[in-house]
């Protein structure tokens, strides 16, 4: 039984919403990393300035930070989390699993390529060619999806950038496809009217490449070195020659403790718990590249895979970073730009965008946010299609709803094959979103949440965040019984998560709840010219189910006073 049919007056039906209302930060406080940590490596700027501005690289300046009103308006991204690692279509984290005889992928990658001392990540990248890649044409079916942004991805942690980079040689503008995949895709993104965002996920390939130092412990090829201390003056003869494999691995420096464990990478995330601390030469490195990355394609939009900022508490780098892309956003644009970090405390919350990775907050949250989630894996991998196991259109769509009810946006990953183009599982389900968006998208774009965020059996099941998010999917899925709130001006709209097939009770607009300031002038059925029939109790606003809907996926009821 909903708590609105016990609670009539305004003051109580508030507090049993409040949980619902307020910002809960317990379930993240035990991984966050403080601001007032002192870092050690204090990076120079002589070769990429700090652009000047009213934003000073220091968490009290950082406070000024606002979101722009475009990115409230967008509610939805599209993201080519794409790089080589998706060559062998063998899932994420490939260029660090292939080193572990553990890990499924050692041994796949054995079978396809051989073994990890003759044929390593970087040889992997030499086998990538993206041959088929047309960003434009999968900028377009984002489009129709309803995709107001999209990003691409810069550098995952095995270090390899995908534009035209300046400090790292191993890039895609020399080897690889030997394209500048960022200038592509930043030239489609905008040919298409989207907000154009990069994600950078290199800081920590120090620690995550580790790996490639180790051995086999047992077999034919055992205590023979995986490829990943070679230097320079080994490529004498091979493709690499002229090429440092140091300036991809970045493993000139004694491996953390342990360092074959692959579980270990994630208690040391924080660049603590014994790892061994990136240098002043490394973290300077990071900060070149990536301003320079932001200078060169100026992006409307930056995502780090990091806890708080990148490198922190190690470097100051992070810091020197934000404020370059804020004050060059403001220089462009007029605006600040958005930037996102993950686990963020409340202080943190105010000087940059929280991320949080498959999951989703499970109130109305102060402060505009994100959830970045992926129909399969986040590199692409050929079992999910196999297995027809992808996230639905269905899925996608109700957890969009659900995140822009709570004052957020969804980011979605659509992976994409080494070749540059995705399967036609996946282009169906995009299809199948943009089918919905294009009946719906007036109560997702430019919407702000509502005075509660919804109503139903599945608030009840929601379940807390874990580190960086981690939540989707463990609670009960949504039903027509479940229904979400957005609003626009004047007109709110009741989103319901399927087709109802008896009369919808929302007890949030019953005469009791006394939530809405005005009475109810009409009620119409978006992609619909059905009359729909309805009343208000004191219990409810009861609408009769619609004979005919457009899509059923989630029905959308357009209220207006």
């Amino acid at each position: 039984m909903n708590i609105l049919l016990r609670r009539p007056s305004r003051a109580s039906l508030a507090r049993a919403f409040l949980p619902f209302l307020v910002l809960s930060s317990v379930h993240v406080a035990s991984a966050q990393i403080p601001s007032s940590a002192t870092p050690t490596v204090i990076v120079r700027t002589a070769a990429e300035p700090v652009a000047p501005g009213k934003f000073a690289p220091t968490w009290e300046s950082l406070r000024q930070y606002r979101v722009p009103e475009w990115f409230r308006d967008a509610k939805f991204g599209i993201w080519a989390h794409w790089g080589p690692q998706c060559q062998p279509e063998r899932g994420d984290w490939y260029a660090r699993e292939m080193y572990s005889p553990s890990n499924d992928r050692y041994a796949f990658h054995v079978e396809k390529y051989g073994h990890p001392s003759k044929f390593g990540f970087k040889d992997v990248i030499h086998a990538w060619k993206a041959e088929n890649w047309d960003p434009e044409k999968l900028l377009a079916l984002y489009e129709r999806a309803g995709a107001k942004y999209f990003f691409a991805l810069a550098n995952h942690h095995d270090n390899f950038d995908t534009w035209d980079s300046k400090y790292q040689p191993w890039n895609a503008a020399r080897l690889g496809p030997k394209k500048d995949l960022i200038g592509g895709w930043a030239a489609a993104a905008r040919k298409h009217g989207m907000k154009f965002g990069v994600s950078v996920h290199a800081a920590h390939a120090w620690s995550w490449m580790e790996v490639a130092q180790g051995a086999d412990a047992t077999g034919p090829l055992a205590g023979v070195p995986y490829d990943g201390k070679l230097t320079k003056a080994d490529g004498k003869g091979t493709w690499w020659e002229g090429y440092d494999p140091q300036d991809l691995y970045a493993q000139n420096h004694a491996p953390s403790p342990d360092f074959q464990t692959l579980v270990k990478i994630h208690s040391r995330w924080h660049w603590d718990n014994g790892v061994t601390p990136p240098d002043q030469a490394y973290c300077e490195k990071f900060y070149n590249r990536t301003i320079d990355l932001i200078n060169k394609y100026q992006p409307d939009l930056i995502y780090f895979d990091d806890t708080a900022l990148p490198l922190w508490p190690v470097s100051d780098a992070g810091l020197k970073i934000a404020a370059h892309f804020y004050n060059s956003n403001g220089r462009w644009r007029g605006d600040d730009g958005v930037m996102f970090n993950k686990i963020l405390d409340a202080e943190q919350r105010q000087c940059m965008a929280w991320d949080i990775e498959r999951g989703s907050s499970n109130v109305i949250e102060p402060h505009p946010w994100q959830t970045d989630t992926c129909i399969g894996s986040w590199h692409y991998d050929r079992r999910i299609y196999d297995r027809r196991g992808y996230k639905s259109a269905q899925t996608v769509i109700h957890t969009l709803v659900d995140v822009v009810s709570k004052n957020g946006n969804l980011l979605l990953s659509v992976p994409l094959r080494g070749d540059g183009t995705i399967d036609e599982e996946e282009f169906a389900i995009v299809q199948g979103i943009g089918d919905w968006m294009q009946i719906n998208q007036e109560a997702i774009h430019g919407t702000r949440p509502w005075t509660v965020l919804g109503e139903g059996p599945q608030m009840a099941s929601a379940q807390p965040l874990s580190a960086q998010g981690f939540n989707e999917g463990k609670g009960k899925p949504f039903t027509a019984e479940d229904v979400r709130f957005t609003t626009k001006g004047d007109v709110l709209y009741a989103i319901v998560m399927g087709t109802p097939t008896s009369p919808v009770s929302i007890h949030s607009l019953g005469k009791k709840a006394g939530l809405r300031q005005a009475p109810i002038g009409a009620i119409t059925l978006l992609g619909s010219d059905e009359k729909v029939t309805w009343s208000v109790t004191d219990d409810a606003l009861v609408i009769q189910a619609p004979k005919h809907v457009a899509n059923g996926t989630a029905v959308v009821f357009k209220i207006t006073p």
